[in-house]
C-alpha cells in the first residue's frame, strides 16, 4: 500500500475503498466470463450508484479481501452486493451495493429483458463456476 492511500491518521483513505470494489467487480467479471461476454455482444456498462457502509478502520500492512455477488437484478439494472474484509480475520470493514447500467453500442441503456442471451450465457457460466 503507498503511503498516499492513507489519512493522517494511518486509516485506509476512504476513497481508496472504491477503487478496491471496482477492481473486485473486475476480478468477479472476468471469473465469471462477463467480459468476454460484453465484448461478443458490444455491451459496456457504468456504476450509477454506490454505497458504502464502513465498519471497520483497515491501516497499513492490513490484507484486504473483496467479495462480490449479484444482488438484485431490476428492470434497467443490476446491483452488486460487495464485502471488503480483514484477510486474516474475516472481519467485514466495509459493505457496498453498487448499481450498474448495461448499455449497447450507441450510449443507449439496456432493460435488463433486452439481455435475454447475456443472461442465459451469464448464468451458464455463473452455474459452472459453482461446481
Amino acid at each position: 500500500m503507498v503511503f498516499t492511500a492513507l489519512d493522517q491518521f494511518g486509516h485506509v483513505n476512504n476513497a481508496r475503498y472504491l477503487e478496491f470494489l471496482e477492481e473486485g467487480r473486475w476480478t468477479y467479471s472476468e471469473e465469471n466470463r462477463l467480459l468476454e461476454i460484453f465484448k461478443r455482444d458490444g455491451i459496456t456498462h457504468a456504476a450509477v450508484n454506490i454505497n458504502i457502509d464502513y465498519k471497520k478502520s483497515a491501516t497499513d500492512g492490513d490484507r484486504l479481501t473483496v467479495e462480490t455477488t449479484v444482488g438484485q437484478i431490476s428492470n434497467k439494472s443490476i446491483t452488486f452486493v460487495q464485502y471488503i474484509l480483514m484477510e486474516s480475520t474475516g472481519e467485514v470493514v466495509a459493505k457496498a451495493f453498487v448499481t450498474n447500467v448495461y448499455l449497447d453500442k450507441k450510449n443507449n441503456v439496456l432493460k435488463t429483458s433486452q439481455l435475454g442471451k447475456f443472461w442465459d450465457d451469464v448464468n451458464l457460466s455463473l452455474d459452472a463456476g459453482k461446481g
